[in-house]
C-alpha cells in the first residue's frame, strides 16, 4: 500500500473489495478507510486476535490510531488520526456529537411503517458479556433513526435494507435496537435468533460520514461503495423462511 496524494471527499469513493482496506481520504492529519469486515478497528486484546486496521496501514502512513471504533464484524469507513493534535480535535468532534454517520443493513423482517426512531437505553449485560441489552433503570440514553430503504418485493422473501443513523453512540446499539425491534440484522450472532448461514458475515455497513475537519474545521463528507451483499437484496431475501 502507497501512499496516495490528498482525496476529495465529495468525489465517488474508489471500488474496493470485500476483503481488503481501501482509502477513501487522506492528507497529512488523517485517513479514511472503508474497513472489511472480520477486522477489529483497535488494537487486539490478545495474541489470538487478528492485526487492527492501523497495523494494515502503518507501512504507507506511519503511526495512526483510530479516533472511533467500528465492531469487529460490521465494514465500512473508519477514521484514524496522523498526529495526537488531530486525534484530540477529532476526538472532541465526536464527543460533541459533531460528527453525523449512516449506516445500512439487511435485517430479518419487515417494518410496519418507512421511518422511525428508537429511544432505547442501553447497558452492558454482565451476565452475557460483550453483549449490550435494553435497561430502563441503569442503560445510558441511546437514539437511533431508521428508514427503509428496500422492502421484499415477493411472498418468499424476508429480508429488508434498512438506513441507519445513531444519533448516539453506544456500543452495540444498531445491533440492540433493531433486535428489540424484532428486525436482528442478518448475520448477527451476538443479537439475532440464530446464525444464518446464507449471510457468511453481519449484514451491517457504515456507508457515510461527516465530520469537521481538525484543522481548519471544514466538513468532510466521504462515502463508502456499498458492498456486494448489500446490493443484492432481491438474491438473498428469496429462499428460506
Amino acid at each position: 500500500m502507497s501512499l496516495p496524494p490528498p482525496t476529495d471527499p465529495s468525489a465517488s469513493a474508489p471500488s474496493c473489495s470485500d476483503a481488503a482496506i481501501c482509502v477513501v481520504f487522506a492528507d497529512e492529519h488523517l485517513i479514511v478507510v472503508d474497513k472489511p469486515t472480520g477486522m477489529p478497528s483497535v488494537p487486539a486484546r490478545t495474541s489470538l486476535d487478528p492485526p487492527c486496521v492501523a497495523s494494515h496501514v502503518r507501512e504507507a502512513f506511519g503511526l495512526v490510531e483510530a479516533v472511533h471504533r467500528l465492531d469487529r464484524d460490521t465494514s465500512g469507513l473508519l477514521v484514524l488520526a496522523r498526529s495526537a493534535p488531530a486525534r484530540a480535535a477529532l476526538g472532541r468532534a465526536f464527543e460533541s456529537r459533531l460528527v453525523r454517520k449512516r449506516y445500512e443493513a439487511i435485517v430479518h423482517g419487515v417494518p410496519t411503517r418507512p421511518e422511525g426512531i428508537l429511544h432505547l437505553p442501553l447497558a452492558s449485560d454482565p451476565a452475557r458479556p460483550p453483549r449490550s441489552r435494553v435497561d430502563p433503570i441503569l442503560g445510558r440514553p441511546a437514539s437511533t433513526r431508521w428508514r427503509l430503504l428496500t422492502a421484499p418485493s415477493g411472498p418468499g422473501e424476508r429480508w429488508s435494507r434498512l438506513e441507519l443513523e445513531p444519533i448516539t453512540g453506544r456500543s452495540h446499539q444498531l445491533r440492540v435496537h433493531l433486535a428489540w425491534l424484532g428486525m436482528p440484522i442478518v448475520g448477527d450472532r451476538l443479537y439475532g435468533t440464530a446464525h444464518d448461514p446464507a449471510a457468511g458475515r453481519l449484514m451491517l455497513h457504515a456507508a457515510w460520514l461527516a465530520f469537521p475537519h481538525p484543522c481548519d474545521g471544514r466538513m468532510i463528507e466521504v462515502t463508502a461503495e456499498p458492498p456486494r451483499w448489500l446490493t443484492a437484496l432481491d438474491r438473498l431475501g428469496k429462499g428460506r423462511g
